[in-house]
């Protein structure tokens, strides 16, 4: 246990030292600033009242979480893809494995490490923007640490499943395949929505497939509940089913029991990956 967490200490180091991350965070602090203004202007617009006030600052929050979720998943996959991989091509990994350390530690202690950045990152990004949130509209959504978890699951989960492509694959082809991926979850996420719609099974199994498969977008959309306002989730009951097909709507906290499909997905990826990796010619 003591040398995966020595892993994941140096991973955390090593992922500090990189400017992907220093030039992330700064232009994370731009962006709160700049939404932070635009949502304080929400207040004066012309004959607004303060609840549609309310009502626009609650949609556009699930726009903003949308972006950073996009931004998390990106900025995952990119630390995560040459994680394995960079230290295979380098000869790290072969300096780094006789020694006392089994390849399995080597694993988790990056899996440790990246997965407490991706949660500070989702922890410190979505904070301010709430706070930037709340200082120009006095508004906050119902729920924000539960929706602030299940983005950072999202990221956690494509990040695992980047370092799993990384022990097989170079950085740069695993992640685009990791991106790739997780775009189309999204767009089976849409096309779940429709089916919704439109009563179509076909369309709504392919949309469950999707999720199941890759569970980015079922986790978004958990984050998405814990967004609405009540007196929007109470509006869209009564519109039914028009209201449900909207992608950026969730009518119900997610399941318990997909809760545990995606950790069963993540116990199953990291097994994969040690698999993988332990059987990996260095």
């Amino acid at each position: 246990m003591r040398q995966t967490l020595t892993i994941a200490r140096l991973t955390i180091l090593e992922a500090s030292r990189r400017k992907l991350l220093l030039a992330l965070g700064v232009l994370t602090i731009v962006v709160v600033v700049l939404t932070s203004w635009g949502f304080s202007r929400l207040p004066t617009m012309k004959d607004v009242t303060p609840a549609e006030v309310r009502l626009a600052a609650s949609q556009l929050t699930i726009l903003m979480a949308f972006m950073f979720s996009g931004v998390l998943a990106l900025g995952s996959t990119l630390v995560a893809a040459p994680s394995i991989a960079s230290d295979i091509e380098s000869g790290i990994a072969l300096a780094i494995l006789p020694r006392p350390i089994r390849r399995g530690q080597l694993l988790m202690g990056k899996w440790l490490g990246l997965a407490l950045l991706v949660a500070l990152y989702a922890a410190g990004s979505g904070l301010l923007e709430l706070l930037g949130i709340w200082l120009g509209t006095n508004y906050l959504p119902p729920n924000p640490i539960a929706s602030l978890a299940f983005v950072a699951a999202e990221g956690i989960v494509l990040m695992t499943l980047a370092l799993l492509l990384s022990t097989r694959l170079s950085p740069m082809t695993g992640g685009v395949i990791a991106l790739v991926l997780f775009f189309v979850a999204w767009i089976g996420g849409i096309a779940l929505a429709i089916g919704i719609t439109f009563d179509n099974d076909t369309i709504k199994n392919i949309g469950i497939g999707s999720r199941l498969l890759i569970p980015t977008d079922g986790l978004w959309h958990g984050a998405i509940f814990y967004l609405e306002p009540s007196e929007i989730l109470a509006a869209a009951r009564v519109a039914g089913r028009a209201r449900a097909g909207n992608p950026f709507f969730a009518d119900a906290p997610l399941p318990g029991i997909y809760l545990a499909w995606v950790v069963a997905w993540l116990v199953a990826v990291i097994g994969l990956a040690n698999w993988s990796f332990a059987r990996r010619d260095l």
